[in-house]
């Protein structure tokens, strides 16, 4: 499509209409830290931080923001919810420095008559007054139109009655919120062309929720229509269902529509990062752009496609974002998955090592839903420095059990040179009564000294969860000589049990 709009301006309101997502608070010094990166870092052209007259926290929260605001040259651009209260909000919006209000009135008649009490003729004259406050103050005026997406629907009259009504009066913005999100995209479109047909000089903003999980269609129907300016929220918080998500509007703006905006996207995903930790509202893995898991590749054949010709990219290229693409591990995984991460982390493998590295992949794969590229290097280890090739010494099943305030307990049945035994143990943990089984099979079924365990090391790859991949590192000692081994999976007893089973077919071969 060609470039057919102009700019679009972003006001986000993250930390205003985001803040009444339930549950969601944030500290003054939080607010601050997302103020400075919704402006300084993303380039968000305008943001609006608070309502009026709610707390004296929120309000040293937006003093602390006006402060700075002002110092950097952003407070033009800080926006404060304000109410047609006979300059009660006026004055607490002066009181913290701000110097814009986002004016709530009514948008639709119902909420006129039902709500307020007053006739459409009472509430004009309540908002020219206000607006005549402000301009007195040296405040500038936006306008919400409240329940606007209702009125335009059932009271076309008054909304029109409305606009005329206000038109003349310094106000810089008519915003126009489908409140209760109702709308959907074909209403949406011939609505705004309406408005902007009847208003051609007023620059109106969209405010979009997303109650039937439309809010990103109406906000494209509302640009579409010839609005100038779009309401986001970071993560798409928002009371009820949400806003429309910052990052979703702001890639189908530009890829879909053309659309310029002034947002830095390289921003987005640290951004989303940070409103998530101070929301305690996690980010959905499969979220467009901020999830976890969007540009991660899981099946083989689409590694091997991109490694020949980019095949299964598209315009959302992760490093638009900060971000890069990966190629998950796992039992899917193909060996064109495996190399590009072998080949990300510098390390080469012969294809005889590659096939054992993806048969293990693939084994560990049936235990884990990701292995990830951190795993790697421990699997690669795991499988090329502990390979066995003759196995005398083998596993034939164990079980271990624990229970509160009941000492574990281990059954063991090992098959050594051809030969099965089977032991049980109680031990001071899981562990603990596994090798004391086996033990208990090497000095009484066997009449051999045991090896002497020496050092014990778990650990994890960075970043790693409870199903993070465990690598047991184990050092052993026996007749006179210190052997080291270790074992890896999922599970900590299993990893354990696996580098102790190294260990014994290394002695049985040393014995032989």
């Amino acid at each position: 499509m060609s470039s057919l709009y102009r700019s679009i301006e972003i006001m986000d309101t993250t930390l205003r209409d985001g803040e009444q997502t339930s549950g969601v608070s944030f500290l003054p010094h939080e607010k601050l830290l997302i103020a400075k990166a919704l402006l300084r870092e993303l380039n968000v052209d305008r943001i609006e931080v608070a309502s009026a007259r709610v707390s004296d926290g929120e309000k040293l929260a937006v003093t602390k923001i006006c402060s700075w605001a002002n110092k950097a040259g952003y407070l033009d651009r800080v926006e404060v919810l304000g109410f047609v209260d006979k300059g009660v909000s006026l004055k607490w919006i002066a009181d913290c420095g701000c110097t814009m209000v986002n004016l709530l009135c009514k948008g639709s008649e119902n909420h006129c008559v039902n709500q307020l009490k007053k006739s459409p003729e009472q509430h004009c004259q309540d908002i020219r007054d206000e607006v005549a406050l402000a301009e007195s103050m040296g405040i500038g005026v936006n306008l919400y139109l409240e329940d606007w997406s209702n009125g335009i629907q059932n009271s076309p009259d008054y909304v029109r009655g409305m606009i005329d009504a206000l038109k003349d009066c310094n106000i810089r913005r008519f915003m126009l919120p489908d409140t209760l999100g109702v709308l959907n995209p074909l209403n949406m479109l011939m609505y705004m062309r309406k408005m902007v047909k009847l208003y051609p000089d007023i620059h109106f903003d969209f405010h979009a929720h997303n109650d039937y999980d439309l809010a990103i269609s109406n906000v494209l129907a509302a640009v579409l229509g010839g609005c100038r300016g779009i309401h986001t929220s970071v993560n798409g918080l928002g009371e009820r269902a949400g806003n429309a998500p910052l990052a979703s509007v702001q890639v189908i703006l530009k890829d879909q529509f053309d659309a310029r905006t002034n947002i830095v996207e390289g921003q987005l995903n640290e951004v989303s990062r940070l409103v998530a930790t101070y929301s305690g509202i996690a980010i959905p893995p499969n979220s467009p752009v901020t999830g976890e898991n969007v540009f991660t590749q899981v099946a083989g054949v689409h590694a091997d496609g991109d490694n020949k010709a980019r095949l299964y990219c598209n315009a959302l290229l992760p490093e638009r974002f900060s971000r890069r693409r990966e190629y998950a591990l796992g039992k899917n995984s193909g060996r064109a998955n495996i190399l590009r991460n072998l080949d990300e982390l510098g390390m080469e493998l012969s294809p005889e090592q590659t096939e054992l590295v993806t048969r293990r992949i693939i084994e560990l794969g049936d235990k884990k839903e990701v292995v990830t590229q951190e795993d790697l290097p421990f699997i690669v280890s795991d499988v090329l420095n502990n390979a066995q090739t003759d196995e005398k010494v083998k596993l034939v099943s164990y079980m271990v059990a624990t229970t509160y305030e009941i000492k574990p307990m281990a059954g063991v049945k090992l098959e050594i040179n051809g030969n099965v035994y089977e032991a049980s143990a109680h031990g001071y943990g899981q562990f603990d009564a596994f090798m004391r089984a086996v033990s208990s099979i090497y000095t009484k079924e066997l009449g051999r000294q045991f090896p002497q365990l020496v050092n014990y090391a778990v650990s994890i790859p960075p970043g790693g969860h409870t199903d993070a991949l465990v690598q047991t590192v184990i050092s052993w000692s026996w007749n006179g000589r210190d052997y080291r081994t270790r074992g890896l999976d999922a599970d900590q007893t299993e990893a354990a049990v696996k580098a102790t089973l190294k260990m014994l077919n290394i002695i049985e071969n040393e014995r032989d």
